[in-house]
């Protein structure tokens, strides 16, 4: 595990390293603008040039001379001269930049500053957007922990070999990751690592699946990421050896990827996935963790990655960050709202309730967010929602009853009013026996007997046929039921974890009907008795020994206050 995190590790701090090398190349000299040809003029002005709705970077004005006309002779016409053309930009000249949270790219295709000839660096081509899709294949080798847990626990315990370690595997996959921000998206991955048992050399097959969280760098076409999630890995193997087993697993990793095109990247992954320890050793409890390490090579298709465009003209400027560009906004350096950029009038709020004096109804009372009407403005007059309104309610937090609002009084507190509590001064004891009448009381021992688990019961093997030595047992509790009538009880049936799940829990629920069904042909109605099948839940014993199986396999009366 300590070698995987310092892979890892170093995977994350290489990538900065290794970025600024690339990024480090010496800056092109510009070359030098020549000179404006002086061009002769008439003394007739010159038309004026067409307005240019391009900004341009401003170059220096061409010199211009005019002859001096022979004072004697007449000068001929001269046609005028073409206005100037606007002057390039200087070399060299950075762009702006923006960053725009899910808009077309978090980092513009401008946010970089161009070479000497207009065009974005090596590096600044194909970088990640927002709402990307990433589609890829990967193969590589994994390697498992001696002390692995990818085994059938039942089974290799009586196995020739025991615990076995795997060798190395090859470790093939799929992969699909949606992006909604440049610089994080989500993962999940498919994958099979066909490996063989390294002590009788028998195949077997580890499935893998898995989703994560994907955090990466978009600035450059060479992108550092981490990975964190969760998952599982699925082994399929002989009987003899390891059998089949499934374990769930945590995972963290880092690695590169580098754009190789506008659609397809080349990626590099280091995996470190958490799993369950061997508990088949002395000492390993759940929890116990051990290091299974995977290198991966991947290509990935990418739908959504920045186009390539040494043409890109810059991002109109907004100077307030307000989302209004300054040519259309009135309030450039004010931070401002619809139509026009500016900021929002001034409103009066006297009640400082968030609603406007011009359309709050009570603009002295402020609103107190309660129902019925949460935003009219005005507070709740009735707070608790009992029909009777502040001032006449005297206990406006409490729902209560007419003249005063205030609610019935209970003074023992065991839900029962004093007007029907026949011990107003001291509590029910909820134990399912007379829990209406509001006094105390103990269970009578008849009925004590049938509360918990009744041991006596038994079925036939596999089946909810109850054998007649049950029968007198029964019997008794019939005569219980009979007797206090005011009782209502829920009989759960529970099997020990032997089997399939589903069928354990059928098995328990048809005993337990078949106790209910048993009481009401003996006269008991069914509206008193409930059922549940727990099947393996809630053991009481253990269910490593054959006791404690033994000891979960029953059945238990619960007295319920209807």
């Amino acid at each position: 595990m300590g070698l995987s995190k310092y892979l890892g590790a170093a995977c994350v701090l290489s990538v900065p390293s290794f970025a600024s090398v690339a990024l480090a190349a010496p800056p092109v000299a510009a070359a030098p603008t020549p000179p404006a040809a002086t061009a002769p003029v008439s003394p007739t002005p010159p038309a004026p040039a067409a307005p240019s709705t391009t900004v341009a970077t401003p170059a220096a004005a061409a010199p211009v001379s005019a002859p001096a006309a022979p004072p004697a002779a007449t000068a001929p016409a001269v046609t005028p001269a073409a206005a100037p053309a606007p002057a390039p930009p200087a070399a060299g000249a950075s762009a702006s930049g923006s960053f725009q949270l899910g808009g077309p790219s978090s980092f513009s295709a401008q946010s970089t500053a161009p070479t000497a000839d207009g065009e974005e660096g090596f590096w600044e081509h194909y970088r990640p957007l927002p709402m990307a899709l990433e589609l890829g294949l990967y193969a590589g080798a994994g390697f498992f922990a001696d002390q692995h847990n990818l085994q059938d626990l039942d089974l290799v315990a009586n196995n020739q070999y025991g615990h076995q370690r795997l060798g190395p595997a090859l470790d093939l996959g799929l992969r699909a990751g949606f992006y909604p921000l440049s610089f994080l998206g989500v993962e999940g991955e498919l994958g099979v690592m066909p490996t063989k048992t390294r002590t009788d050399n028998i195949k077997a097959t580890v499935w893998t699946y898995r989703a994560h969280l994907v955090a990466q760098y978009p600035g450059y076409r060479l992108v550092p990421f981490v990975v964190a999630g969760l998952g599982g890995m699925t082994i399929k193997s002989h009987p003899d050896t390891l059998g089949n087993d499934s374990d769930p697993e945590m995972h963290f990793g880092a690695g590169l990827k580098f754009a190789i095109s506008q659609d397809f990247s080349a990626r590099f992954d280091f995996r470190d996935n958490l799993m369950q320890k061997n508990l088949l050793l002395a000492g390993v409890s759940n929890g116990d963790l051990v290091s299974n390490t995977e290198f991966l090579l991947g290509l990935s298709y990418t739908i959504g990655r920045t186009p390539w465009n040494p043409n890109a003209q810059p991002a109109p400027l907004d100077s307030d960050h307000d989302g209004f560009v300054d040519p259309q906004d009135l309030c450039p350096m004010q931070p401002g709202v619809a139509p026009n950029g500016c900021p929002a009038p001034v409103v009066v709020d006297t009640d400082k309730d968030g609603i406007p004096d011009a359309t709050d109804p009570c603009p002295t009372e402020a609103e107190d967010g309660q129902p019925p009407s949460p935003n009219d403005g005005c507070p709740n007059k009735d707070p608790d929602g009992d029909g009777i309104l502040v001032p006449d309610d005297k206990c406006p937090t409490e729902p209560g009853v007419a003249p005063d609002g205030c609610p019935v009084k209970d003074q023992d507190g065991d839900g029962i009013p004093d007007a029907l509590d026949k011990c107003p001064d001291k509590p029910e004891t909820k134990n399912g026996f007379e829990d209406a009448d509001g006094c105390p009381d103990e269970l009578p021992k008849a009925v004590a007997k049938f509360a918990g688990v009744i041991k006596g019961i038994e079925f036939d093997f596999g089946k909810a046929t109850i054998r007649k030595d049950s029968n007198k047992l029964l019997d008794e509790a019939v005569k219980v039921l009979a007797e206090y009538k005011d009782l209502h009880v829920l009989i759960s049936g529970f099997t020990d974890n032997v089997g399939d799940r589903q069928t354990n829990l059928d098995l328990s629920e048809a005993r337990a009907k078949a106790v209910k069904d048993y009481m009401v042909q003996k006269g008991i109605e069914a509206s008193r008795i409930d059922t549940r099948g727990a099947g393996p839940d809630d053991p009481i014993a253990d269910n490593k020994t054959e006791k404690g199986r033994q000891q979960n396999r029953r059945i238990e009366f619960k007295l319920v206050t209807k």
